[in-house]
Order: structure tokens, then C-alpha cells, then sequence
């Protein structure tokens, strides 16, 4: 669940409150992105490129690393996306996620099922996943850091310079690193097989074939699990399909849409 914490340069950052975000204000629906535990905005520029006209795409910073350490856990933040949307006052949402944010999406959906008009889960935790273990014992080593960067994409050339060093700065700061431990132990003990049944959204699983975290088999058990689901898998992708293969993932997203909207 490696990804880049970078910015989007082309969108202002909105201040509300406890509350930061980037919103497109596209004419359609709302689309709303949750990022991973080492995600944030740039990891959704392809998204917010392609549908930020027609859609009000919507991308809430989760506050992994400002929220007190007693309240880091999955219904911490689960409570800051429930309070932003009634903030924003948002209805009928199409919800996605990645990785962890693919966890809080199910979390989301589950808590507040007549807000969400369907869901999109790509390498989401939740299930199963492989993490980085319950400490960083070479935090410190930058070239190790960078390796497991790289894992977390097919084509290892996606974890730029950019990218690693952003991954580097987290692990290394001490507070931080406590957080991303806590936050991933907190996603390792919720496991949602017996709860998944009762989501009835349509929802789309967007999965890179050789994703080595949450690997194939994983998106299957979801679509065995979620009633009306629909798996696409995406050859030579890892982890984070968006980021890898923008295009081809806009485009099942964007037929998905289609769907859902003429039902």
C-alpha cells in the first residue's frame, strides 16, 4: 500500500474546519476518492483529470498523521469521512478506494448505505493483504525503502525519485511511523468476509493482475462475498492500477458509471 503523499498542483486545497480536500465541481455526480495509508492526492490526478468536468470529484486528505494517536484506527477516520460528508452535505455518491481507502469504503458503505449510489474497490485491504510487518526495522535504510516502493507497482520505474523519497521522509519520522504501524494493525484486525453479503451497491473491483499486497485472489473472495459485484483485472499492474495504467482504468471506471446511471 506504498503511495506517493505528493499534491496536485492543479487543484486548489480547500480549508473547512478540521476538513481539507480538493473538489473538482464538475456539473454531474459525486465521485468520491479515498486514498491509501501512504496515499494522498497525486495518487488520483489521472481520476481527477478525466472526470473532474463531469463529475464533482471529491478527494478528502485523511488525517493519518494530525489526528490524536488514541483515535488512529479504521472508525477514526471512518468518523472524519462521515463528518466531511455531512459537512459537504453530500447524497448518492459514487465512493472509491484504494487500498486502505478501499478498506473505508467499504466501511463507509456498510455504515451509510443510502449515501452511496455504487462503490470501487481496487487493491483493497479488508481481507487479506501483505504489509511491511508491525515495525520498520530498516527505516532508516533508504535503498530498502525504495525496494519495497517499488514492489508495490509491476513497472518499478512508476516509484520515482519523488515517490520514494516521500515514502522515506514518513517512515523516518518517528510519530509518523507510529501512526502508519497503528493505522495498518487497526486494518489488519478488521476483517469484513461475514459483513461484505450485506452490501447491495453496484460495485466495481479494479485489480492489477500482478498486484503482490492484496494479490488476485483477493479481489475474487470480494467478488464471491459482494452480491452485485463486477472484477476487471488489469495485466502488468500492480497495486495501484489508477496510478499505473490511468487510461485503461478511467475507461472501466467511466463504462461502470454508465451503467449504474442507467439503471
Amino acid at each position: 500500500m506504498l503511495l506517493t503523499n505528493g499534491a496536485v498542483m492543479d487543484y486548489a486545497l480547500k480549508t473547512e474546519g478540521d476538513f481539507r480536500y480538493i473538489e473538482t465541481g464538475g456539473k454531474g455526480e459525486t465521485l468520491l476518492l479515498l486514498h491509501g495509508l501512504f496515499g494522498a492526492l497525486s495518487n488520483f490526478k489521472g481520476l481527477l483529470d478525466y472526470f473532474g468536468k463531469n463529475y464533482n470529484v471529491v478527494v478528502p486528505i485523511l488525517p493519518i498523521y494530525d489526528m490524536p494517536l488514541r483515535k488512529v484506527s479504521l472508525k477514526g477516520l471512518l468518523q472524519h469521512i462521515g463528518a466531511f460528508v455531512k459537512h459537504k452535505s453530500y447524497t448518492q455518491m459514487h465512493v472509491l478506494g484504494n487500498s486502505l481507502g478501499g478498506h473505508l469504503a467499504l466501511l463507509f458503505t456498510l455504515a451509510y448505505p443510502e449515501k452511496v449510489r455504487s462503490m470501487i474497490l481496487t487493491g483493497s485491504s479488508g481481507l487479506f493483504e501483505k504489509a511491511m510487518g508491525s515495525t520498520f526495522p530498516k527505516r532508516g535504510d533508504y535503498e530498502y525503502i525504495k525496494k519495497k516502493t517499488e514492489e508495490t507497482f509491476y513497472n518499478p520505474a512508476v516509484a520515482t525519485k519523488e515517490l520514494v523519497d516521500e515514502v522515506f521522509d514518513i517512515v523516518n519520522n518517528r510519530l509518523k511511523a507510529i501512526r502508519v504501524i497503528a493505522m495498518a494493525k487497526s486494518a489488519i484486525r478488521n476483517n469484513l468476509e461475514e459483513e461484505l453479503p450485506k452490501i447491495k451497491v453496484p460495485t466495481l473491483l479494479i485489480w492489477g493482475k500482478q498486484d503482490s499486497i492484496t494479490p488476485p485472489f483477493v479481489a475474487e473472495q470480494f467478488h464471491e462475498l459482494i452480491p452485485n459485484s463486477k472484477l476487471v483485472f488489469i495485466d502488468q499492474c500492480g497495486h495501484a492500477p489508477m496510478m499505473e495504467h490511468p487510461k485503461e482504468f478511467a475507461a472501466h471506471l467511466e463504462a461502470f458509471l454508465d451503467e449504474v446511471r442507467k439503471r
